[in-house]
């Protein structure tokens, strides 16, 4: 199959911040991208368009997230879409599941669930973080039980075929040949890959009989895809005519150029905003730092406040680097506040509040909940409750402010629980700050940046806050 601008493509996840990094991994000159939380108008809608669904099923049981992911299928216009399914690196969540949902029908299935950009390669079906097995990891430690060990483990009862990282790296006629062998025999193919150039080839190869074989992997898989479209880009004067056409578009939704600071140099991303509020030397699907902009679908208002709006932090995740995170923000300036566990779990309507948050001022607030302590967690204490309380507590704080607050959010369903209490429901991506660490734009014109929380190293949200909030004396760029 050859790619083209004008076709649409749906992709699936089952958690917020998996649906940034393949909305980000999918934009493109070509493609428009946005986020949608599942429950609003959730189909393609134009030609070369990306809606990327978050199904918000990572938590849910096997049944429910087949049927989530059955549901979003019916949802995708007959014939030319692309289907994308966007599962965890680590193989968490559902996936024998939702794979089964993909299937049904006898469609064709390819897996490729690594990710080169964090380290994480498939080899002999085996998903390794470096050089260790993902099964002798402690990788999968918050989970309730081991980790599989290998792909094929993760898919259950499904009949699948081995395609080894020989076969993905031979000719591309070789490649064709075992994919087009599996799918025959009513297989999922499931593919090893270490590299970023090893997806580029599953990927093209995959789709090379056209749109009707359904792709799973990670967002290393996403950006593969993306690439891939964008080398379809139209020539030049079919170009100029999207521009205008897009131009047009941004008259009748009412944009207007805004500016953004540089991000620090210490990002190795110089970063201005253009007129479709795109991330410029963030590097994207097709093109590379300083290139040119990714196109972030139907354009996003400006914020309607100008100077200086808070930004909350709101810490979800339990990875342990997060405390360090959070110190090295605390000693840039910023506002830490921990809520002890059990007011945030106290949801029940007899139980005491959770004391609410201080006002937000101007700068940089940082909310998590305090630290855990040794031992079991204490009677009605369980991560879901958590995040739970967490959004209600940050939509509190939001509703008590007088205008715009900028987020930024660790951990997929914190995320999810966030954005669900605000009354988000899309979002259309800039950029990435980092691997992971995904810039989006809400409607209203907020910046909302989404992170897994097992993503990024010990200067991650510093680098976050920094590119969302560059030094005052840092040269502003116009477009």
């Amino acid at each position: 199959m050859e790619p083209t601008p004008s076709r649409r493509l749906l992709a699936v996840a089952d958690d917020l911040s998996g649906a940034a990094e393949t909305a980000a991994g999918l934009a493109s000159r070509t493609t428009r991208s946005r986020v949608v939380l599942v429950g609003t108008a959730a189909a393609p809608r134009h030609p070369g368009e990306a809606t990327v669904l978050d199904l918000d099923s990572r938590q849910l049981s096997a049944a429910e997230a087949a049927r989530a992911v059955s549901a979003a299928l019916a949802l995708s216009p007959s014939g030319d879409t692309l289907v994308l399914k966007k599962i965890d690196s680590l193989l968490r969540g559902n996936i024998a599941a939702e794979v089964a949902a993909l299937a049904a029908g006898g469609a064709g299935v390819v897996v490729a669930p690594a990710l080169p950009a964090a380290g994480r390669a498939v080899r002999g079906g085996v998903v390794h973080l470096g050089a260790t097995p993902l099964h002798r990891t402690d990788a999968w430690r918050a989970e309730p039980g081991p980790p599989p060990r290998s792909v094929p483990d993760a898919l259950g009862p499904a009949r699948t075929a081995l395609i080894p990282l020989t076969a993905v790296r031979a000719s591309r006629r070789t490649l064709l040949s075992a994919l087009r062998a599996a799918l025959a025999e009513g297989r999922v193919a499931v593919c090893d890959a270490e590299t970023d150039a090893d997806l580029d080839a599953v990927v093209e190869a995959a789709l090379a009989d056209g749109p009707g074989t359904r792709l799973v992997g990670s967002g290393g898989l996403a950006a593969a895809l993306g690439r891939h479209l964008a080398a379809g880009e139209p020539p030049a004067p079919a170009r100029a005519v999207f521009e205008a056409e897009t131009s047009a578009a941004d008259a009748v939704w009412g944009k207007t150029p805004t500016t953004q600071t540089t991000q620090p140099a210490q990002t190795a991303q110089a970063t201005r905003t253009t007129r479709r509020g795109a991330v410029a030397g963030v590097a994207g699907p097709g093109r590379s730092p300083g290139q040119g902009p990714a196109d972030a679908g139907p354009p996003s208002p400006a914020p309607a406040a100008a100077g200086p709006r808070p930004l909350l932090v709101v810490v979800g995740t339990a990875e342990p680097s997060a405390a360090e995170q959070i110190r090295r923000l605390a000693a840039d300036g910023a506002t830490v506040v921990r809520l002890p566990a059990r007011e945030l779990c106290a949801d029940a309507p007899s139980a005491p509040a959770a004391r609410p948050l201080p006002p937000l001022g101007d700068g940089v607030t940082v909310v998590a909940p305090e630290p855990a302590t040794a031992g079991p967690p204490p009677d009605g204490v369980t991560p879901r409750r958590l995040v739970r309380g967490l959004a209600r507590a940050v939509a509190a704080a939001v509703a008590r402010r007088d205008g715009a607050v900028d987020l930024v959010l660790t951990g997929g369903e914190t995320a999810r629980r966030v954005l669900d209490a605000l009354g988000v429901t899309e979002l259309h991506p800039v950029g990435q700050v980092h691997h992971g660490a995904v810039h989006l734009r809400t409607p209203d014109g907020r910046s909302v940046v989404t992170r897994p929380g097992s993503f990024g190293d010990a200067d991650s949200l510093r680098l976050i806050v920094q590119a969302l909030r560059p030094h005052p004396t840092q040269r502003k760029v116009r477009p």
